[in-house]
């Protein structure tokens, strides 16, 4: 009878622990089918197919529905040319502007370019690069694995699991993600999006 007690009294301490310690999951940000949870602000064509969100042809911006505060975010990036230098950016913490919802979000933009000096892997705000990265791991044409944490005013980048940028800042405390197609002459894609938010812990 004791034993049975003891092994009880393990199984219960076990599962009370283990739903204290449960992180939150990881949700789906694109079904890799449709437009399903974006909305697309500018004049830039946004594209879903074969698992893939494409952006391409002019200047436009495509948000996410989710709305938060703290969070971590991953998916996979790929920018080519097709005339002129790609350049694009993953938002977060974003919004359109009031005045202007076609033009550049207020928030974070963690940067997607090869060509640039504040290049993939640095942090930018509006129009301003601010967070500096290591180093550019990643070229035209090529898939990348983005990873991005921001809890408070503390944001780090991960490219391809390497830390590449921490940076502390508390300008924009709440937005939506959005993805960036900068200019004619480039494609922007993007799939494998998930997030998970940490606000709630």
């Amino acid at each position: 009878m004791k034993r049975t007690l003891f092994f009880l009294t393990v199984i219960v301490v076990s599962i009370l622990l283990g739903s204290c310690n449960t992180e939150p999951k990881w949700q789906s940000l694109f079904n890799g089918k449709d437009l399903t949870g974006w909305t697309v602000h500018g004049k830039a064509t946004w594209t879903a197919q074969d698992g893939i969100l494409k952006g391409e042809n002019e200047f436009g911006h495509i948000y996410a529905d989710p709305v938060l505060t703290d969070f971590e975010v991953k998916g996979k990036f790929k920018i080519y040319s097709t005339g002129r230098d790609a350049n694009s950016g993953f938002y977060f913490r974003a919004n359109p502007p009031a005045d202007n919802p076609d033009g550049f979000p207020r928030g974070y933009e963690a940067q997607i370019c090869n060509t640039q000096d504040a290049f993939t892997g640095w942090l930018w705000k509006p129009g301003t690069p601010t967070g500096k990265a290591t180093e550019n791991l990643t070229k035209d044409g090529e898939w990348f694995d983005y990873r991005i944490k921001a809890v408070g005013n503390h944001i780090e980048f991960w490219i391809n699991d390497q830390p590449v940028m921490t940076y502390d800042d508390d300008e924009y405390k709440q937005g939506h993600f959005a993805i960036q197609m900068h200019n004619p002459g480039m494609v922007i894609e993007a799939k494998d999006l998930y997030y998970r938010d940490l606000s709630k812990n």
